[in-house]
């Protein structure tokens, strides 16, 4: 069974999501009734899903415990931008 639902959305977010909707060939309920799912679907919604891929992938490289990336990534830019 289908039903309405009213949104209020700022006019440049819903022309930019039928201009999506129309290059995907759906419509914005479609688009919603989709999204919609997908959030219903989540039992965590701060918690995505980890694909098969990502799994396999865990713990692959491993890093020093005392490996502090922040400085390493600062002393990098530092090199490479001066």
């Amino acid at each position: 069974m289908q039903a309405k639902l009213t949104l209020v959305l700022r006019k440049n977010i819903i022309d930019q999501a039928k201009s999506y909707a129309r290059s995907r060939g759906q419509s914005v309920s479609k688009l919603v009734e989709g999204y919609f799912a997908l959030l219903a679907k989540s039992p965590n919604p701060e918690q995505e899903e980890v694909t098969p891929l990502v799994h396999s992938l865990s713990g692959v490289i491993k890093i020093p415990p005392k490996m502090n990336w922040r400085k390493d990534k600062e002393e990098h830019l530092t090199r490479k931008f001066l």
